[in-house]
């Protein structure tokens, strides 16, 4: 279930205000992500539902304090479970250390639930912004960030002098780090 920010803020809110259904809709929209955050930090299924459990329990309790302005709906979320999740192993690490089987000596080269959820929204974040620009500068833009066009050959591209071209792209990344920053 693909859920945008948006949705997930007004769930939150719902949960906020002890509304069951949007508790619900919530568990529906996060918790296999959350489940990955939570495998992936304790590397045991059984633990990781326990925990998953306990972080929507403390979801439900603290949704009051969720503040847009501070995290992300899922970031948030995601917080919530990788406390959990380390609070367990710190109760677990006085565990005999017979009964390792060496996964947790593993390293992995993938990348972190919480930072592909964190990267996924900035993403998302940057390309809405980049849709408020006006077309011509939104490819100018693009083919001098993603592409490596220098402003001499943008210059030449699109017809125009070097420095129109200085210009649009200063006054782009301004407008496009106020839209990020709002």
């Amino acid at each position: 279930m693909v859920s945008t920010a948006a949705s997930l803020e007004q769930l939150i809110a719902g949960v906020a205000r002890g509304e069951e259904a949007a508790f619900g809709g919530l568990y529906q929209a996060t918790s296999a992500k959350l489940f990955a955050v939570a495998v992936r930090i304790l590397r045991d299924r059984e633990v990781a539902e326990e925990v998953l459990q306990e972080a929507y329990f403390r979801v439900w309790e603290r949704a009051k304090d969720y503040d847009s302005a501070v995290a992300a709906p899922l970031t948030w979320l995601g917080a919530i479970v990788r406390n959990r999740a380390l609070d367990e192993l710190r109760r677990r690490s006085a565990r005999p250390q017979g009964d390792s089987d060496g996964l947790d000596t593993i390293e992995s080269e993938d990348e972190h639930p919480i930072d592909a959820i964190g990267r996924q929204e900035d993403i998302a974040r940057l390309m809405r912004c980049l849709e408020g620009l006006e077309p011509e500068k939104r490819q100018i833009v693009r083919l001098a960030y993603l592409d490596g066009l220098s402003r001499d050959e943008l210059a030449k591209k699109f017809g125009r002098p070097e420095g129109t071209i200085k210009t649009w792209l200063h006054r782009s990344l301004a407008q496009l780090k106020g839209c990020l920053d709002s």
